[in-house]
């Protein structure tokens, strides 16, 4: 228990990928004696109301639930931009009367920072994927800012920004450098690792909890081998992609294979199921790679952070966004092989999992990163830093 109860808010949108990870944080804020909102469209509430918060309910225009999201970066990043410029007057609506004493926002909730900032009060950023370092704004930020449309929207951005009494008023740096930044990612899969700022982030690792609300899952017995494949929550919708891991997988001699497709494929598309596959359309992924000895993963942070606390060998297939560069970076840790979706034949991928799981150099660096990332403190941490903030 905290020596001092405060009011902590937390602003999330309503992606799955952005809320899961934050959730055990929420919860140890909660069981610290902390009074806890959580603002985020009514599509999260059940997600939310099993940490204890109390639920701030407002309305997101992110196309979470159809995953229509626009194919370019510029125009993506504009989605949530109108997001927050609507977000923010429902966020006042609130927070003006009773504001928190530390404003935690997720890195797609660009109202929440506005919000503090204008307030003065302190702001946390509670980040699902890899952070800025020294060198981000030139080395990344002139790559996007050389985009069609770039002016158009940094333009709208700076408007936005100087009307709703924001302090932090340059573009670059409301977007990508927080005052204080809580990363809850395994701080091997961050980028120039060495540049960050380690006095404004703080690597805490995945913070999973026990998930017990989300069912268990057992061995079955004679199984000498389990597999897990699943791309995640939003590019599921691979009916062939799944056909070739069936006949990658399928009686497959010593291998039991568990196969999420998600809610936009139909089991029924894929044909005849082999003896040694399970088919389901969403799986508690922890519970079984905390039993699993390879995991298929679109290599999402959520689920290449699971791989690593679980010192489970991975087969990248990237789908989206930063699943590319993430793939990359298990291939460099050496505990994966990456396979783009239209390379990953069944022969492909059977030989990739063979190879994996007969290298002893990939199991002692699973083992190694299983380590690295359990040490790194968790929700506990975060929770710590939170507080240290307060003051």
């Amino acid at each position: 228990m905290s020596s001092r109860r405060a009011h902590i808010a937390m602003v999330g949108i309503p992606a799955v990928s952005h809320v899961l990870p934050s959730l055990e944080v929420i919860r140890e804020l909660v069981a610290r004696g902390h009074r806890v909102t959580y603002a985020n469209d009514p599509a999260a509430a059940g997600l939310v109301a099993s940490t204890g918060a109390e639920l701030v309910p407002c309305a997101s225009t992110l196309p979470v639930a159809d995953h229509d999201w626009p194919e370019g970066a510029i125009e993506a990043m504009d989605v949530f931009l109108d997001d927050a410029i609507q977000m923010l007057p429902q966020l006042r609506a609130v927070y003006d009367a009773d504001p928190a004493d530390v404003y935690l926002y997720d890195i797609g909730a660009y109202a929440a920072r506005a919000l503090a900032e204008s307030q003065g009060r302190p702001v946390v950023q509670l980040s699902p994927a890899i952070v800025a370092w020294k060198g981000y704004r030139e080395e990344v930020g002139a790559q996007l800012w050389g985009l069609p449309g770039a002016d158009a929207f940094r333009a709208k951005f700076a408007r936005w920004l100087a009307e709703c009494g924001a302090s932090t008023t340059d573009v670059d740096e409301f977007m990508s450098t927080p005052a204080r930044a809580v990363a809850l990612v395994p701080s091997a899969m961050q980028p120039n690792l060495e540049r960050v700022d380690t006095g404004a982030v703080t690597f805490v690792g995945p913070c999973p909890g026990d998930r017990a609300e989300q069912g268990g899952w057992t061995r079955p017995t004679g199984a000498e081998k389990v597999l897990l494949v699943s791309l995640g929550s939003a590019y599921t919708r691979q009916p062939e992609f799944y056909r070739r891991c069936l006949a990658a997988f399928g009686d497959l001699p010593g291998w039991h294979v568990v196969l999420q497709v998600g809610k936009h494929t139909d089991p029924g598309e894929l044909g005849v199921i082999p003896a040694n596959v399970e088919v389901h359309s969403w799986v508690p992924q922890l519970a079984i790679l905390e039993q699993a000895d390879a995991f298929v993963t679109h290599a999402g942070m959520g689920g290449s952070g699971e791989g690593l606390l679980t010192g489970t060998p991975m087969i990248a297939v990237p789908q989206a966004v930063d699943q590319f560069m993430n793939a990359d970076r298990l291939v460099e840790l050496g505990v994966a092989r990456r396979i783009d979706t239209e390379e990953a034949s069944p022969e492909a991928l059977r030989s990739a999992l063979l190879e994996l799981t007969s290298d002893p150099e990939v199991g002692r660096r699973a083992s190694e990163l299983r380590a690295r990332s359990r040490a790194e403190g968790g929700a506990r941490r975060a929770a710590d830093v939170i507080e240290s903030s307060l003051g």
